[in-house]
């Protein structure tokens, strides 16, 4: 089929192309949490505390894991919006299938990592007993399906990093009905229990990542993919590299730390386990518009630099920061009200609702603060600086939130002390960014890149 190119992010209004991009991640993004609440949300109402409680344990984990990959997969973005941006075809067409090649060892690895680790670092974190073996047949189930999960993110980055955001909408809203339908039938009806909610996951993981993959394949454009193509390029898997790992360590290091917080959760009981675990479903909107103008970032800064458009690029990310910033504390605001019934749509249980509550009325209204630190990363990635986000992580959300919570705890033996070690960490993150981002030529050094 003769497809139309993407439309290049290198030509005409500025906030035009950058809402017109990210609107179609925001609104996919919208679809994934929903998606993912919906596990919660049936879990919680269904089967009862305990579940809710081995769901939400096994999140930070399977992000720790899952974050590594999908951070070699934003430097595989780089390079393809670079040279898509710079009408490079053949530059374009061998990162491509690098990229592809590289996802599908990449899936490998990470299920065997993921069913044979589970249980010692589930047990290191300190998951109450009563949960454990639930939060354990969930992470096996969700990482059997790796596969899916990794070649999704895979064709959804190709397809974001040539500027097409509408049809990873499209297919994520599909995936979206199948997973709610998925979980209701399986959990509410069958009542299959606590793995049936991985396994509607994997399902709708599944057909979304086919989808992608079969618009990539059979439609006729610049980035089209050739299955007998797939193979390792030397040089193109260098550059992927070399963007990609400083973004993998970094959700790495995220990820770990956030783990070191589930642990410190864990110690407290099962309805502390549930509520914050509720909380963090409510948080994930608002990373709505964080993650959508972080994503929309780093490919406009990477086209643009591809482009040699520096102006653009400019004035593209003060309009891309104001407004992820301003859409957060929007969004931040309206959780910190509204916490209470968001809390108990998950689980009615007082305990549970007073943690989730607590945790909200502590973190939501320094949302600006945590866009802030997305949007720099994202343009330092879009950039080819990703170890200037990942250095700044590793000391701030990592070193510094561990230590913190390591010493206050033992201080002070209360669950606030743990929740206010996210404010206080991106709030330095902030301050180091922002120095970065004014005192540092960081788009000229761009120019050292390969082309």
């Amino acid at each position: 089929m003769k497809e139309k190119q993407s439309i290049l992010l290198t030509e005409g209004s500025i906030w035009r192309k950058l809402i017109l991009f990210a609107i179609p991640i925001f609104i996919g993004n919208v679809f994934q949490q929903l998606y993912n609440t919906v596990d919660s949300l049936i879990v919680g109402n269904f089967i009862g505390n305990d579940a809710l409680a081995a769901v939400s344990s096994s999140g930070n984990l399977i992000f720790l894991q899952v974050g590594f990959f999908n951070g070699i997969a934003m430097g595989a973005g780089v390079v393809i919006s670079k040279y898509f941006g710079a009408k490079d075809f053949k530059k374009l067409q061998n990162a491509i299938h690098t990229d592809i090649a590289f996802g599908l060892i990449a899936s490998v690895i990470l299920t065997v990592l993921g069913i044979i680790f589970s249980p010692q670092i589930l047990t290191w974190m300190g998951t109450p007993e009563s949960v454990l073996p639930n939060s354990i047949l969930y992470f096996r189930i969700y990482f059997i399906g790796a596969t899916a999960v990794v070649m999704y993110n895979i064709a959804v980055g190709i397809l974001q990093a040539v500027g097409d955001s509408k049809h990873p909408l499209y297919y994520l809203i599909i995936s979206s009905i199948i997973n709610v339908v998925l979980d209701l039938f399986f959990v509410a009806v069958l009542k299959l229990g606590v793995g049936s909610a991985a396994l509607a996951t994997v399902i709708s993981q599944a057909i979304s990542a086919i989808l992608c993959f079969y618009r990539l394949i059979h439609y006729d454009t610049v980035y089209r993919v050739y299955p007998k193509q797939i193979r390792i390029h030397k040089s193109m898997l260098k550059q992927i590299i070399q963007l990609g790992l400083p973004s993998g360590v970094q959700n790495s290091i995220i990820g770990f730390a956030n783990v070191i917080v589930q642990s410190n959760i864990n110690a407290f009981d099962v309805n502390a386990v549930a509520g914050c675990g509720s909380y963090t479903k409510i948080e994930g909107f608002a990373f709505l518009p964080i993650t959508c103008f972080s994503m929309a970032l780093t490919t406009f800064v990477g086209q643009n630099l591809g482009a040699r458009k520096l102006d653009r690029v400019k004035k593209g990310t003060k309009f891309g920061i104001l407004c992820s910033v301003s859409l957060a504390e929007i969004v931040g605001l309206v959780i910190w009200i509204g916490a209470p019934i968001f809390i108990r749509l998950f689980n009615d249980d007082p305990e549970v609702v007073a943690f989730g509550v607590k945790q909200a009325h502590t973190e939501a209204l320094f949302y600006c603060l945590l866009a802030f630190s997305h949007c720099i990363a994202g343009i330092m990635r879009g950039a080819g600086k990703a170890i200037v986000p990942m250095i700044t992580m590793l000391i701030t959300w990592c070193l510094i939130r561990i230590t913190y919570i390591t010493i206050a705890v033992r201080v002070v033996p209360k669950i606030d002390v743990i929740f206010w070690a996210y404010p206080l960490t991106w709030t330095l993150s902030s301050i180091i960014f922002l120095i970065y981002y004014k005192k540092v030529d960081w788009i000229h050094n761009f120019e050292r890149m390969d082309r």
